[in-house]
């Protein structure tokens, strides 16, 4: 899930995977509000509203604002909670909490929180058009607060450990937002009149994995051998890193393909004189070789050093730099150590008796889940460490060869405590502690990072819908879904596409839920950077989306079928969200239709107002369009929006 693109992102990233969780307030100097709630902040209008902090164990707190009065007391952990009754949109106002703090310059309108993985963390200031954006954004009404990054393996946190500072746009704040969150925010605003409030959460990179509860991950049955490793590793690293290693081992040992002959590939008696070299300064998408070119999956690379008896007795230590995004690396057929994240420094202690005097073979298998892909970087810290300070360095050209697409694999095991690819490690550190904030909506971004298993991301998403509402104790809380954009490998023929699976599993899972609504982006990626920079079209389209699931309006967003009939030789497909009728924009067939039995071909298409007849498809028993991961598209409804990917079943 990482690309060239993303290293914008890392500079951003700030980790601590063991952090002590915000404990019991058994001293409070004074009663506080919890660290989300600030100067400047952004109430919910005409709902109750949760307000909560901490203080000595059993004090009774008093708030007071716009004339009403609400009183708490603090329970066994020294958090309390109040409730306001409903306020009009307006302000400002001020809450006052008795012999504590109080917050000045609030405002009372509707908050949203925007959250996902790098789309959604997408700075302004480097979307399209952003400097004129920036310079006329001043806006008292709009207001933003940006959850510091935070992976908590240990369990979730009671309170942000720093208060994070709420903030009007304008121009020496605006290219600090989300883009899609501002961009929505922009235009609700403007259609409601009131203020809006944005609680900006991401972290680029991530699974929704890492952004779902521990209890609910449980639920699903899936995951518990990595929970029980993540609780393991909140008391003993050592152990739980050694255990996972040797779970992902068997994994391996037990799911890819020829594993046994493949694990031959890491000894120094294999023969690898008809493997490919590549240098390894880059990813493998950047190699040259076209086999790489927007490949996903599994290469193994191997390079070889020569020693002395005296270098043996004295290593220590093996430098291998970054692999995106996991590996696995061995010494003569022996595992050394595994690791996951792009862009993490991989270092291993070389066990005793791995090495030998002569020629010793260094193996690594890598994983890249969407994008990049392999070892990169500057070759100069690679080698083997010695006890004397000298280091006998690695050539930058290894040898490799392909073994396994992601397509070949499923339900590769990532390691539980790691923040971008954990197990409610993000949850733990930037939903829990903001939680129950009372919320408009959330804005959801993300699924990159999970195109490789679109099965399960079928499982995951609606689970996330209900873990946040349950956390955020709002039943029927809002949820607006981006629907991934275009990115990857051009095609002139029917295939199979994980990321149009992934989209479809998006579709169909908001489909399901009625307090959902979906934002297609089909339209204004780019096939060749994961991060478009198109985000006022995307943020435009999930304040539609908002509008519909959040504020009950009757508004058509991105057309989708509702059903697939036979007629005669055709196959006709109805849509609904059409605005009225279909249009095709530079053609008068529509591209991208696939007619599918056992293979799929690509068919003619025609518009006749909200339906699109296949031409000679009736002995077809399915039909999909735009699938593929860069679908060129051309079908759109007469308001303008792109009819959404998809795959149909003709009954």
């Amino acid at each position: 899930m990482t690309l060239t693109s993303l290293r914008l992102t890392s500079a951003l990233l700030s980790l601590s995977l063991i952090a002590p969780l915000t404990g019991p307030a058994t001293a409070e100097a004074a009663p506080r509000f919890a660290a989300i709630f600030g100067d400047h902040a952004v109430l919910q209008r005409e709902a109750p509203v949760r307000i909560w902090g901490f203080a000595d164990t059993g004090e009774t707190v008093t708030l007071r604002i716009a004339g009403q009065t609400a009183t708490a007391k603090a329970d066994a952990s020294g958090r309390w909670e109040a409730t306001l009754s409903p306020l009009p949109a307006g302000g400002p106002y001020e809450l006052s909490l008795a012999g504590g703090a109080t917050l000045k310059d609030l405002l009372v309108g509707d908050v949203f929180l925007c959250s996902g993985q790098s789309n959604m963390e997408f700075t302004t200031k480097y979307a399209t058009n952003a400097y004129n954006e920036i310079m006329s954004s001043a806006n008292d009404r709009i207001r933003f607060v940006t959850v510091e990054k935070d992976a908590q393996p240990a369990g979730p946190l009671s309170d942000l450990p720093k208060a994070p500072a709420w903030r009007a746009v304008g121009p020496e704040t605006t290219g600090d937002t989300s883009a899609v969150c501002y961009y929505m925010s922009k235009a609700l605003a403007a259609k409601t009149g009131v203020p809006i409030g944005m609680i900006h959460s991401s972290w680029g990179g991530t699974m929704i994995q890492s952004w779902l509860s521990q209890s609910t991950l449980r639920q699903l049955k899936s995951y518990d051998t990595g929970l029980e490793t993540l609780n393991l590793y909140a008391r003993d690293p050592q152990a739980a890193q050694k255990g996972w290693q040797k779970v992902t081992q068997t994994w391996w040992d037990t799911h890819e393909p020829q594993a046994a002959e493949k694990r031959q590939w890491a000894t120094a008696t294999y023969d690898d004189r008809d493997w490919k070299t590549m240098n390894t300064t880059h990813f493998w998408e950047e190699s040259g070789d076209p086999a790489l070119a927007g490949f996903d999956g599994v290469v193994w690379y191997r390079s070889e050093i020569t020693l002395s008896a005296a270098q043996v007795k004295s290593a220590t230590t093996l430098v291998l730099g970054a692999v995106d995004d996991a590996d696995t690396t061995f010494i003569n057929g022996q595992v050394i150590g595994s690791s996951e994240g792009w862009n993490t420094p991989r270092r291993y202690e070389i066990p005793k008796g791995v090495l030998k005097a002569g020629r010793n073979v260094i193996a690594l298998r890598a994983v890249d889940t969407g994008g990049g892909g392999g070892m990169w970087g500057d070759p100069k810290p690679r080698g083997l460490y010695l006890s004397d300070g000298n280091i006998i360095q690695i050539p930058e050209v290894w040898k490799y060869k392909i073994s396994t697409p992601m397509s070949g694999l499923s339900d590769v095991p990532t390691t539980p405590w790691l923040p971008t690819s954990g197990l409610a490690t993000l949850y733990n550190g930037m939903i829990a502690p903001i939680a129950p904030y009372t919320l408009k909506g959330v804005a959801w971004y993300q699924g990159e990072a999970n195109a490789s298993n679109a099965r399960e991301y079928s499982r995951l998403l609606p689970a996330l819908f209900a873990d946040w509402r349950a956390s955020f104790r709002q039943p029927d809380l809002p949820v607006v879904v981006v629907q991934l954009a275009n990115f990857g490998p051009v095609v002139n023929g029917p295939a199979p596409s994980q990321w149009a699976a992934l989209r479809e599993s998006q579709r169909l899972s908001v489909d399901a839920d009625a307090k959902t609504a979906m934002a297609v982006s089909l339209d204004v990626g780019d096939r060749t950077d994961i991060h478009p920079t198109q985000k006022k079209v995307v943020g435009e389209r999930v304040a539609l989306g908002m509008r519909k699931a959040a504020y009950g309006e009757t508004v058509a967003l991105s057309p989708e079928p509702v059903s697939a009939t036979r007629r005669g030789a055709d196959v006709v497909i109805r849509f609904r969200d059409t605005g009225g009728k279909l249009l095709t924009y530079s053609s008068d067939q529509a591209i991208g239709f696939e007619a599918c039995d056992g293979a799929c071909r690509y068919v003619s298409a025609t518009v006749e107002g909200d339906a699109v007849v296949l031409k000679g498809a009736a002995t077809a028993r399915q039909v999909r369009y735009g699938w593929a991961d860069s679908p060129y598209v051309n079908l759109f409804s007469a308001s303008d929006l792109p009819v959404a990917p998809f795959q149909i079943d003709i009954p």
